[in-house]
């Protein structure tokens, strides 16, 4: 992996893949390798599009830090809508790419090694724009909604994958990382965004694999046990990435006061 030169970007980067150190970058295409989705759940996006969403004929939708690709890949095959994904992670972007020929997708799907603060940038405008769990890269929420509803068009969905805290009590152990609900519906309010489908991660889901404390962990450590014996004088900062991971998880499962989501937004005009 060619790691991005902007320390900024690498810190956001990392933190947005439970990573604390910017050193465990290039080793995270290792560590993930037994995963194809990364934190958000294909099924659930879909969902809420079938379901939810009014999206013209001709839709075209983005998706910003797409990882492997597995949300648009499956967005692809199943809806048949074109699909942009672009990730900084080229090792990512490999696989994505490799996953779209194999679903017969590759016509519908366009990958590419781009940092997502650069897309921003664009002039081009899409019908639905994908945020999974891509966490601070873009910077604060309020910030992350500023710098892509310009590529937004009016009356177009956001399809965003992230938590919120049930009380402010909770915000201490999350060192503010997350909003409570309440702060959420301001937010919205405020960047005239309407709430109009959400659901909650399941795990009879398709992807409960990759959040079940036992499985997903356990490949985590498995593959970090191995970079170890390769690199055994970074066998702390791999077994950091390993605890960061199983933490990750616990609190998915057995924190009542953190509640993970997929909703549907819509701009208004």
């Amino acid at each position: 992996m060619s790691a991005p030169e902007n320390e900024d970007v690498k810190n956001r980067l990392a933190k947005s893949l439970t990573a604390e150190s910017v050193e465990l970058l290039p080793f995270l295409p290792y560590l993930l390798q037994d995963f194809w989705e990364l934190g958000s759940e294909p099924a659930i996006m879909i969902n809420l599009i079938s379901n939810h969403a009014k999206l013209p004929q001709n839709a075209a939708i983005l998706d910003l830090g797409c990882g492997k690709g597995a949300v648009s890949v499956k967005i692809a095959q199943q809806l048949k809508i074109p699909i942009t994904g672009v990730d900084i992670m080229p090792s990512f972007i490999a696989v994505a790419q490799a996953k779209a020929e194999e679903f017969g997708v590759a016509d519908l799907c366009t990958f590419a090694v781009k940092d997502i603060n650069d897309v921003i940038t664009e002039k081009t405008q899409y019908d639905c724009i994908i945020l999974g769990a891509i966490g601070s890269i873009l910077g604060d929420y309020s910030t992350t909604f500023a710098k892509i509803l310009p590529l937004l068009k009016n009356g177009g969905y956001i399809l965003i994958d992230d938590a919120y805290l049930t009380s402010k009590n909770a915000a201490a152990k999350y060192d503010a990382e997350y909003l409570t609900k309440n702060e959420w519906d301001k937010l919205l309010q405020t960047q005239k965004l309407k709430l109009i489908a959400t659901e909650n991660i399941s795990d009879t889901s398709e992807n409960a694999e990759n959040l079940d404390s036992t499985t997903g962990a356990a490949a985590v450590a498995n593959r970090a046990n191995e970079l170890t014996k390769a690199y055994p004088d970074k066998a702390e900062l791999f077994q950091s990435y390993v605890t960061s991971q199983q933490n990750e998880y616990a609190d998915i499962e057995n924190d009542d006061s953190l509640v993970c989501f997929t909703w549907l937004l819509q701009k208004l005009g």
